[in-house]
């Protein structure tokens, strides 16, 4: 039972972030397909947006090794 668990938790905990992650990408790319001058300006924004995504996916992973 205690395996389930933590294998709820982690798939759960992966999902947001995943879907997250894809848009933060997304959205990126369009806005640097519509003005490629930007690219410099989107890239480090969009960096630190995927690693606050990914803590949220740690955070997930930390629960299931707790339980």
């Amino acid at each position: 039972m205690e395996d389930i668990a933590k294998a709820i938790a982690i798939g759960l905990g992966a999902v947001g972030p995943g879907i997250g992650i894809g848009m933060i990408g997304a959205k990126a790319m369009e806005a640097i397909g519509r003005n490629p001058e930007a690219a410099g300006k989107v890239l480090v924004p969009m960096l630190i947006a995927s690693a606050f995504a990914e803590a949220i996916a740690i955070y997930a992973l930390v629960i299931a090794f707790s339980i």
